[in-house]
């Protein structure tokens, strides 16, 4: 049995400000880049959801298709030499800080020089809250990896936050 757009529309609702919180965070504060990740996610989500059965497991599939999608995005900048520095990361903060929308810029300008596995993980795990087997499901990836990812972020972070 396949998901009506009205029981679609209706999960998305629940999920969609962790999904905008997690995107923005991954994308260093750029509400654009997270509005396009966001909105190519959900049209990926919405086309697929005809295959999708009922709505248990919802939540770590539509996070792993952004989370693809995501990565699809940031490779198709890098190959076009578009990439947002920290310069850049550090401009949106003034702005962001002054709107009181985004309250740990400093943190998320530090999660800017993470990989993207990295960030990804620790983002779906300190942020989000997600377990650790859930994010093996979003990311496709086993536990170890994602015990690596968590580790690896950390240290990176502990890293460029005491430099500050």
């Amino acid at each position: 049995m396949s998901m009506t757009r009205e029981e679609f529309t209706q999960l998305v609702r629940k999920e969609l400000p962790s999904l905008r919180r997690f995107l923005l965070a991954a994308c260093s504060g750029n509400n654009e880049e997270a509005d396009d990740v966001a909105q190519d996610a959900l049209m990926k989500a919405y086309v697929a959801s005809r295959s999708f059965g009922d709505g248990a497991g919802f939540s770590a599939w539509l996070y792993r298709i952004a989370c693809n999608t995501l990565i699809d995005h940031q490779r198709k900048q890098t190959t076009h030499g578009t990439t947002i520095d920290i310069g850049k990361a550090h401009e949106l903060a003034a702005v962001t800080r002054s709107d009181d929308s985004f309250v740990y810029q400093e943190l998320y300008c530090a999660i800017d020089g993470l990989n993207v596995s990295e960030r990804t993980a620790v983002l779906l795990f300190y942020m989000e809250d997600r377990p650790i087997k859930e994010i093996c499901t979003i990311m496709n990836v086993s536990e170890g990896t994602v015990k690596g990812y968590l580790s690896r972020g950390r240290e990176h972070l502990r890293t460029k936050l005491s430099k500050k």
